[in-house]
């Protein structure tokens, strides 16, 4: 994470100091540091956001989503749970009390007590189909890759100030992140200018890259809340739990929030970690207020 003025180096030293007092080894380096430990860096003082200083964690690595994706899924298969692929929910039907009866797809019925939505940046269209109206707001993130060369980067370069990240794929291509657009739409697209900018501020901090070829760009929908921090449990509808509001960030929360859900879908009662982040706190105002502990751009 690269700190580029005074108040970068503020927050990432409260990272650093946070993630330390919970166990993890996070470091603050200097410039000269991190260009030692990522030899592609740009570190010069004449670009128009020179690096100041940065937060390291040595041991942290990089996975592959979509491997991640396939892991999970073999995994749930394993254990007994039906995936059916390119099948659409069109809509969630209700008994006379007005619980969850099942869910009407393009494949037919399914007849169910419970449901649990887990659908980012389209969480709203899905719960409408159940009458409830969600707070959220859906953008586009967009991301781009590269061309396939030889290993030159052995780990994963943020900066919240351009807006902007890169890594190295396991096949070689340079994996680029956006940050959001500034407008909401259901549009996979994203706007050239978010690109342009994005690899304007990538060619400054890796001047090495500059020649090379985008394969493919795209945007996916990413959904956000008001407060910046994700909504896990029930809601108004008996039976209906949903998990969602993770901005950019809900691939890296997979595991734990995954975890807490299933127990408060199961047991119908919020896990203990996850019942602050309840639907509730946005008509009792018991907000939380952690975007920049996030550390992602949105």
């Amino acid at each position: 994470m690269l700190a580029h003025n005074a108040h970068d180096v503020q927050v990432f030293k409260r990272h650093v100091h946070a993630n330390r007092l919970a166990g993890i080894d996070n470091e603050w380096i200097s410039p000269e540091e991190a260009k030692a430990f990522c030899p592609i860096l740009n570190i010069s003082r004449t670009i128009r956001y020179p690096i100041v200083g940065a937060a390291l964690q040595r041991r942290g690595g990089t996975a592959r989503h979509d491997a991640v994706a396939w892991g999970y899924a073999r995994g749930a298969s394993g254990r007994g749970v039906d995936i059916i692929q390119n099948c659409e929910v069109t809509g969630i039907r209700r008994d006379p009390s007005g619980a969850v009866a099942g869910l009407e797809t393009t494949r037919g019925f399914v007849a169910t007590k419970k449901v649990g939505i887990v659908a980012a940046g389209h969480t709203s269209v899905l719960m409408g189909m159940a009458g409830v109206r969600m707070p959220l707001e859906s953008y586009p993130l967009q991301a781009l890759v590269s061309e396939p060369i030889k290993p030159i980067m052995p780990c994963v370069v943020m900066s919240n100030t351009i807006h902007a990240y890169m890594s190295q794929s396991d096949k070689g291509e340079l994996v680029i992140g956006a940050g959001t657009d500034a407008y909401t739409s259901y549009s996979q697209t994203g706007g050239l200018h978010i690109a342009t900018h994005t690899l304007d501020a990538i060619c400054e901090l890796f001047p090495n890259v500059r020649r090379m070829r985008m394969l493919r760009n795209w945007g996916g929908i990413v959904d956000v809340t008001p407060d910046r921090s994700p909504i896990i449990g029930k809601t108004p509808v008996p039976g209906l739990f949903v998990n969602c509001g993770w901005g950019t960030g809900g691939f890296k929360a997979t595991p734990g929030s995954g975890h807490v859900f299933a127990h408060t879908v199961a047991k119908g009662e919020p896990h203990p970690i996850a019942a602050p982040f309840s639907l509730d706190r946005f008509r009792t105002g018991r907000l939380i207020d952690e975007a920049a502990a996030a550390a992602v751009a949105h």
